[in-house]
């Protein structure tokens, strides 16, 4: 069959065994970088990179078999340095473009070696051999591994690209066409689920609140003293590896040891290859000597076996500020831990900013130093940044280098707090998370910064870290307990923020910053121009959220449970319509017909142990013009808006009862307004069980 009527971008003639692998038209601006040539057992494609946080990867061709290896290999480099025409990508998805990027081809590519080891098994030696029922056999085989629909579409969309791609190659193999092509994907398919990142589940409060606060202590307080502590470790350091011997070296590093011996203290030590030595750079660093008269100190002078007798510290000279509840967070920090805060320190920032603004992780990793100007005119803090994920060229092929996004992010207090300290990283017009400046005791060759999947390993690292201090600081309150999804990957932070700001409104987010702060700025910031960042999974956590209040109410009332208030008759009738959209909502369009369905305007507002059902006409929280939703943390007793469950009074009473125990152990004038408040709660559960309704009774 024909695949088009019309041509489509083909390379000019097959290329030979020195080739590039990848043609100097397509390498991104600014490479200079080697290009693996055609013929190569690995191709390498950084040149195809230009995300400073992307991961550069590697084509290898010795896994592929040997008898299927050349024929893959020259529609791996049609698929590199040729294109999908217009008339092909009619009528297809918005996912297809006639270019990749890097890690689109390398994923295809390997999901072309799995069919070439596959047919290869079933004695294949040539794609010329292969027929559409062995592809349906092979796709089978792939969705019986259990994968999600979306990993078993990109498996047909490589496959479609094989046969795409065969027929802009100089020397067509003869690939078949997919049968999905005529039959359509569903029944290639599992069934529909919600996928990308509105799967990604949130972290729990009981992870995120002491986590946010470990990362803010951090970034706040600890700064300036790891800081100031790396500044002393690289004197130090840096001394010990230029100082010459010479004999007043030689007398003041005896001096040195001879009045720790003199008073029988700890030896200053690093614990390295599972034990204690003589910490000589530090050592060497203070007192003057050389590294080679260290080394003689450790063999000649018995120093070697004296430090792993009495261990001890190395106490840097830099000055310690940071307090908590009044108190130093160090006495002092030692030469050994410098690099080690340093690195935790970058992941505090990392944290704070992907947090506390919903940014992907790779576009806080693409923030470079000045992104964040102070403003001139006493206006917010304003992040300006790239986007990657959904950077696009003028024919709609994806751009490795990201484009500027054209709203900025907002950034509230800690946020710029966290910018400034990495700023105090690197170098002006540096990439703020440059592998470079965070790889403090080691190196890798390649430029750009450090990459998500390091960045998770990291805030696994800090977490550990967070928890022994803790425990060293006797805050068990403080202890940041595992979340039951799993680590918490760099990812999943945006998800969090708006599950938070959707779930706890009014509230505080993960019980250190305002979310009705954070909703403020956001909106404020770019939602009036832009449905972009992180509104459209907002809007699926809202939307959610609500379904959740409505269905919840629906089982409750279904079990006999009562409502009251002045709209609960309302109530009742949102409730009616919860088990239509439950499950429903999975992309932002879903979110916001929901959101825009006055019978589901429902709030639960645990704060205040009641329902807003809302109509912005009856609104008592509404202060000028129109407002789309309540205003949950200046709900008014009065309100025609508000509903109760028997649930909500219940725990309306068990708080009167907290309050009366409280109100015992006080002074005399605070016992009084604990009773005070306790009565009036006592009045509204009362209230509730006089004027109560059930769902039979809202019937007649």
């Amino acid at each position: 069959m024909t695949l088009l009527a019309d041509p489509l971008p083909r390379p000019p003639r097959l290329p030979l065994p020195g080739d590039p692998a990848i043609g100097s038209e397509w390498l991104v601006a600014g490479y200079t970088g080697p290009v693996a040539a055609y013929a190569a057992v690995a191709w390498p494609l950084a040149p195809l990179v230009d995300n400073p946080s992307a991961t550069r990867q590697v084509i290898h061709w010795n896994k592929f078999p040997a008898g299927m290896r050349e024929e893959f290999r020259l529609l791996a480099w049609t698929l590199i340095n040729g294109g999908l025409s217009n008339a092909f990508l009619h009528g297809r998805g918005a996912s297809w473009r006639s270019r990749m990027g890097s890690s689109a081809v390398y994923a295809t590519v390997l999901r072309w070696r799995r069919l070439a080891v596959w047919l290869h098994q079933h004695g294949l030696t040539t794609l010329a051999g292969v027929t559409p029922q062995l592809l349906a056999e092979h796709v089978a085989g792939v969705r019986g591994r259990g994968l999600t629909r979306g990993e078993v579409s990109g498996v047909l969309t490589s496959l479609t690209r094989l046969w795409a791609f065969d027929q802009v190659s100089p020397a067509p193999i003869g690939v078949c066409e997919p049968p999905w092509e005529q039959e359509g994907a569903d029944n290639y398919l599992p069934a529909a689920t919600s996928a990308g990142e509105n799967a990604t589940d949130p972290v729990t409060e009981q992870t995120m609140g002491p986590l946010l606060i470990w990362a803010m202590r951090m970034v706040d307080d600890f700064a300036g003293d790891i800081l100031a502590a790396w500044s002393e470790h690289q004197r130090l350091r840096s001394a010990a590896l230029n100082q010459r011997a010479s004999c007043d070296s030689r007398t003041a590093l005896r001096a040195y040891l001879d009045d720790i011996a003199a008073g029988n203290r700890p030896v200053p030590a690093v614990f390295t290859k599972g034990e204690f030595r003589l910490a000589q750079a530090y050592i060497a660093g203070t007192t003057g000597a050389s590294l080679g008269q260290l080394q003689h100190a450790a063999r000649g002078w018995g120093w070697g076996t004296r430090v792993k007798e009495n261990p001890g510290p190395c106490p840097l000279a830099s000055p310690v500020t940071g307090k908590i509840d009044g108190g130093p967070w160090r006495t002092a920090i030692d030469y050994s831990e410098a690099a080690t805060l340093m690195r935790h320190l970058g992941t505090a920032c990392f944290i704070v900013i992907a947090y506390l603004t919903g940014m992907r992780p790779g576009e806080v990793l693409g923030l470079r130093t000045g992104c964040c100007p102070d403003p001139e005119d006493g206006g917010r803090h304003l992040i300006r940044g790239h986007v990657y994920k959904t950077a696009r060229d003028e024919m709609g092929n994806h751009l490795s280098s990201g484009q500027l996004r054209e709203v900025p992010w907002v950034a509230i207090a800690p946020v710029v707090h966290a910018i400034r300290v990495l700023e105090r990283f690197v170098p002006d017009g540096q990439l703020l998370f440059d592998h470079k400046a965070h790889d403090l005791m080691g190196s890798r060759p390649g430029v750009g910064s450090l990459n998500a999947e390091t960045m998770g390993q990291r805030i696994d690292d800090f977490i550990a870290w967070a928890n022994r201090e803790a425990a060293r600081l006797k805050r068990p309150g403080e202890f940041i307990p595992p979340d039951h999804h799993g680590s918490v990957s760099a990812a999943r932070f945006r998800r969090t923020l708006a599950w938070h700001i959707a779930r706890r409104p009014g509230g505080l987010v993960a019980l250190a910053v305002q979310y009705g702060h954070m909703r403020t700025a956001i909106s404020a910031g770019y939602a009036a121009r832009s449905r972009d960042g992180i509104h459209d999974l907002l809007d699926v956590e809202t939307a959610r959220a609500t379904i959740d209040t409505v269905a919840d109410l629906q089982a409750s009332l279904e079990a006999g449970e009562g409502i009251s208030g002045p709209a609960a008759r309302r109530a009742i009738n949102a409730a009616a319509h919860a088990p239509q959209f439950v499950g429903t909502v999975v992309t932002a369009r879903q979110a916001r017909t929901v959101m825009s369905n006055p019978d589901l305007a429902v709030y639960d507002n645990p704060n205040a142990l009641l329902m807003c059902v809302y109509k912005a006409e009856k609104a008592l929280c509404r202060r000028e013009g129109t407002k789309s939703a309540p205003s949950l943390d200046r709900c008014v007793s009065t309100c025609a808006n508000i509903a109760r469950t028997d649930h909500q009074a219940d725990q309306i009473q068990q708080r009167a009862d907290e309050l009366e125990r409280k109100a015992r152990h006080v002074p005399h004038a605070l016992a009084q307004r604990f009773r005070t408040s306790s009565a009036r709660l006592r009045e509204a559960a009362d209230q509730h069980h006089l004027t109560r309704i059930t769902l039979k009774e809202s019937d007649q």
